[in-house]
């Protein structure tokens, strides 16, 4: 399969108590984590290129430049768009837009992500 611009993913997940600063020890505040928010990201990156690798490929995330501008409470509801904006051989680099249940920004990042092998991946760290 050809993995072109333009793949997008949206997902929706919910704060909870496990998804706080406090929680994964990035803070001592109640409100999403920039981790959690970090990870919720790369999600939909993986998402937007799911059913468009070969069998036995994977993409490992390589850089991240994270932007996150806006605290969010428990219980809101967040939207994370991902958008596949350039593909350079094995390459793969996302814009990546959250957002609260106010349709107000939260965060952006650009995500990179590299096609591999899984089996071959695993291997190599395996016999390093």
């Amino acid at each position: 399969m050809a993995i072109e611009h333009g793949l997008r993913s949206t997902l929706r997940r919910t704060v909870g108590g496990a998804d706080s600063a406090a929680a994964v020890g990035s803070g001592d505040l109640a409100v999403l984590a920039t981790p959690r928010l970090l990870a919720w990201m790369e999600a939909a990156t993986v998402a937007a290129v799911s059913g468009h690798l070969l069998p036995g490929q994977t993409t490992v995330g390589t850089r991240v430049r994270l932007e996150h501008t806006r605290g969010t409470a428990l219980g809101v509801e967040v939207e994370v768009s991902a958008e596949l904006v350039h593909v350079d051989g094995r390459l793969l680099r996302f814009e990546v837009v959250a957002v609260d249940d106010a349709s107000s920004v939260l965060g952006r990042a650009e995500v990179t992500r590299v096609v591999v092998d899984a089996d071959r991946f695993v291997a190599r760290l395996l016999n390093s």
